[in-house]
């Protein structure tokens, strides 16, 4: 995992984006909050496992098809399954030592 600290490379409401191996942050602060580095690491995985490319396509295609379910931009971020398996793990620090392969699909 590489950080890459860049303020304008975000929109307004995110603090940071994992982009396979690099994880784009908006502060520097960043890399000592445990619960940011914890979500991050979990996309991270999650794009290895769909060996990265894949992972952009069908996050891609869910983000789309979240879109016109809820209409709303910001919900259907939230809604995309990995997105929702980092959100509901990323405070759980030992989350990475015990996932299941794939357990983003049971977020769907």
């Amino acid at each position: 995992m590489f950080f890459v600290v860049n303020k304008y490379l975000l929109r307004k409401r995110f603090v940071g984006i994992t982009l396979w191996p690099f994880v784009i942050m908006k502060s520097p602060d960043l890399k000592n909050d445990q619960v940011f580095i914890n979500h991050e690491q979990i996309h991270l995985r999650q794009q290895s496992e769909l060996l990265v490319l894949p992972f952009f396509l069908f996050y891609g295609l869910e983000y789309l098809y979240r879109l016109i379910q809820y209409k709303d931009r910001y919900i259907a971020y939230k809604n995309i399954s990995f997105e929702r398996e980092a959100y509901a793990n990323e405070k759980q620090l030992d989350y990475l030592k015990e996932r299941k392969y794939c357990a983003w699909r049971k977020y769907l």
